[in-house]
């Protein structure tokens, strides 16, 4: 089997999107708008940035069916079978970065943004009034940003890059995904810590410079995270 390199993945990647351009910029259209509810409700903007993360594995998966298989599977089938597994993902982050945000909060005495968690309406003319473009779309994904970068430490934290498309694709468990992850990240570890340092880059760099990128980056690593798993497959073993 050929050896993994980060700059085959990314190019794939690239390539990939013209293979159904439509529906890789019409979801991270989609994406853009969903991310926006974090200025609502920091709870519901990161739990649905990150359901959109994983179910953008789901999409990468219509996209690579229906161009290369004479038996296509549906859009909607795609996001109804990516969907429950990306709810307990965003359930699990939204969890962890409460009990965080809660002892931060508790030590610091500011007692009240605990509740602010839940409900924070900050579309204001004081916040949206006498700001550039770059500035407001800057502190609108600002959220997003944080969350994706969260998002990938707690996955390959308690988990692997790997672990979601073995748990989607192949219906592992948690466990066995997780160990077979980790043995093939252990086989590539090379490209894969250029790949994470890539989306880790990206995503500061779209919260202060390319802050409009951001729903971009989310589907970019979507397919990064489907391609390379099927790049891959060859050394998954049951």
């Amino acid at each position: 089997m050929k050896q993994a390199q980060f700059g085959f993945w990314l190019q794939q990647s690239l390539l990939f999107i013209g293979l159904r351009p439509w529906v890789w910029i019409g979801y991270s259209l989609f994406i853009a708008v969903i991310l926006l509810l974090g200025r609502i409700s920091p709870l519901m903007g990161i739990f649905s940035a990150v359901v959109c993360l994983f179910v953008g594995v789901g999409i990468a998966k219509y996209i690579d069916v229906n161009y290369s298989s004479e038996t296509p599977i549906g859009f909607f089938w795609a996001v109804r079978q990516s969907l429950p597994l990306a709810i307990i993902a965003g359930t699990a982050v939204i969890v962890f970065w409460f009990v965080f945000m809660a002892i931060a909060n508790i030590i610091s005495g500011d007692y009240y943004k605990i509740g602010l968690f839940f409900f924070n309406w900050q579309f204001t003319a004081e916040n949206l009034s006498h700001q550039s473009i770059h500035d407001i779309a800057s502190w609108l994904y600002t959220y997003a940003d944080v969350a994706l970068i969260f998002s990938l430490l707690m996955l390959t934290t308690f988990g692997s890059w790997f672990s979601y498309p073995l748990m989607l694709f192949k219906n592992y468990s948690w466990s066995e995904a997780k160990a077979q992850g980790d043995w093939i990240t252990a086989k590539n570890q090379k490209p894969m810590y250029r790949m994470l340092g890539f989306i880790f880059i990206h995503a500061v760099l779209c919260a202060s410079i390319i802050p409009l990128f951001t729903p971009f980056l989310y589907m970019l690593v979507s397919t990064l995270m489907y391609l390379s798993y099927k790049d891959r497959t060859a050394e998954i073993k049951r």
